[in-house]
């Protein structure tokens, strides 16, 4: 089968996609698949095509590589996006490249949008021998998938079963050019390490173990795959959160059914759970998991990942973002237009009822409070929120309705007859 079949049959499932765009560095690997779409449409219908490159500007070489793309989309009557990323000098580089590259691609693609890149076996086999070195897991050692979400869209890997060698046989015969990035030769990034020294001696020894490092990939993703499935049977029975609480947008599992797993499981559910909000533990960090877990019920304990924290609290754990601890109560005073009322940074409070009266505010709980309930009666606010079972990461934030020192309304809670405090909180994004 020729390169140009390959990559007709690999594209073949998004061929009803709304757009499809190319990351395009002007290496070789994504100007042979510019090349070979631009063939393709030639023949048959494809869905429109165009090309995006981000310029990192973090060498001098690569101001001409924009110029380069202009001209080499330009033959081609290809359209194409050129963006500009500014990239904080760090210790990873290449890291933050990536995600101001794929950052801008989000930009771009809409709902059944899809972004091609070029990566072949060669960066398959690179990657899962880099994660095999970190100590990655199943997940780390799928490496990188043909086909997954992005943004709105999704990402396609057309070559990813193709050797760089039927790459470079293809643009030698089309007379294609290309730009080189010359810290692509820098043995001081792991990748290129990898690339330049050690796959090179392991071709020596065995010919084929870039497609045999790709195969393993390839057995990872199924297997990474049956391990989802049984996290979804898992988090059927533990996903579940109070009732008095259905107005709270935070994710949550119950504890016990989620402890009674087996610690394997409990991981591997969790890995599932936690995989859309942040970056997950390596081995080392699972031991905040357990302190959790294991905590005396008169605990508040929390785990601290990249993106947030997992706290338990009601006989639950809950995700909590970091955009959480943004709140505070310093910055509402006496509001008199009761309506709808816009708080900092802790959602929106829509008031009914309370219209004629002006001698009230809305405010956050200091301590002490007490609630009225009529003319004569009042007891601490306390009380109704250990009946509630409102977790202690809530309290703080959960607006209320004073007159004078004492609550008269508390937000989802309790309100006199005839009025509503509902409070709509933030939550994940």
């Amino acid at each position: 089968m020729s390169l140009l079949q390959s990559v007709q049959l690999a594209l073949q499932p998004y061929r009803q996609a709304k757009a499809w765009y190319l990351a395009l560095s002007g290496g070789l690997d994504s100007s042979v698949l510019l090349h070979i779409l631009a063939q393709l449409r030639k023949a048959e219908p494809l869905p429109p095509l165009t090309a995006i490159h981000v310029h990192h500007g973090l060498q001098k070489v690569a101001d001409d590589w924009p110029a380069h793309c202009t001209q080499f989309c330009a033959a081609l009557q290809v359209p194409l996006r050129l963006r500009s990323v500014r990239i904080n000098q760090q210790s990873n580089l290449e890291e933050a490249a990536r995600r101001a590259r794929y950052e801008v691609f989000e930009q771009f693609l809409g709902p059944e949008d899809v972004l091609l890149t070029a990566q072949h076996q060669g960066d398959q086999a690179e990657t899962l021998l880099f994660r095999l070195l970190r100590g990655a897991g199943v997940r780390g050692l799928a490496a990188m998938p043909r086909v997954r979400p992005l943004g709105q869209g999704r990402l396609v890997r057309p070559l990813i079963s193709i050797e760089r060698a039927q790459l470079e046989a293809y643009a030698l015969k089309e007379g294609l050019t290309w730009v080189e990035d010359p810290t692509n030769q820098r043995l001081d990034f792991s990748r290129n390490y990898l690339r330049h020294f050690v796959l090179p001696e392991l071709q020596r020894r065995w010919p084929k173990v870039q497609l045999s490092l790709a195969r393993t990939a390839e057995h990872m993703a199924e297997a990474q795959g049956l391990l989802d499935e049984l996290a979804l049977q898992d988090l059927a029975g533990v996903r579940s959160k109070p009732e008095a609480l259905a107005w709270l947008p935070l994710p949550s599992l119950a504890l016990k059914p989620l402890a009674d797993l087996s610690e394997a499981r409990q991981r591997n559910l969790l890995r599932y759970w936690l995989a859309p909000w942040t970056t997950l533990p390596d081995a080392a960090h699972w031991a905040g998991w357990i302190g959790v877990r294991d905590a005396a019920s008169d605990r508040q304990p929390f785990w601290r990942l990249a993106q947030g924290d997992v706290l338990r609290a009601e006989g639950h754990i809950w995700w909590l973002p970091h955009a959480w601890k943004k709140f505070s109560a310093a910055g509402l005073s006496s509001i008199k237009d009761l309506t709808e009322v816009q708080l900092l940074d802790n959602g929106v409070l829509q008031v009914q009822g309370f219209a004629g009266d002006t001698n009230v505010r809305i405010g956050y709980r200091q301590g002490g409070e007490r609630l009225k309930y009529s003319v004569q009666g009042s007891f601490e606010l306390k009380r109704l929120l250990n009946q509630s079972g409102i977790p202690a990461f809530v309290r703080p934030r959960l607006p209320l309705m004073f007159q004078g020192e004492e609550v008269v309304a508390v937000a989802n809670l309790w309100a006199p007859a005839g009025c509503n405090l509902r409070w709509q909180p933030p939550g994940l994004s």
